[in-house]
């Protein structure tokens, strides 16, 4: 299995609208399960202590394998959801490891 875990940081510099941003790139995210197959579990968050130093948002999703990772990236509902986040973040980091 493969754990592909992203974190966000929003580029707004106001609070409110980083809030409002990070609270729908959350809302897209949780919209993906059960719709892109590849995708066994998914958790993800907002961001809830320290904002000035940490990322806004967090996700987490397994899938069964690199295959299925791949699967998921080419979906038309994850192109959907990542042509918004990319409009609303400044930066972010991944990683995807074996579990």
């Amino acid at each position: 299995m493969i754990r592909h875990v992203v974190i966000w940081k929003m580029a707004a510099d106001d609070a409110e609208t980083r809030a409002a941003h990070a609270a729908e790139v959350v809302r897209l995210l949780e919209g993906l399960m059960g719709v892109v197959p590849a995708i066994r579990s998914l958790t993800v968050g907002g961001n809830v202590a320290a904002p000035e130093v940490n990322a806004d948002v967090a996700l987490v999703i397994d899938l069964d394998d690199l295959d299925a990772l791949e699967a998921y990236q080419k979906h038309p509902a994850h192109q959907e959801v990542a042509a918004y986040i990319r409009r609303v973040t400044g930066d972010r980091m991944a990683v995807d490891f074996t579990v």
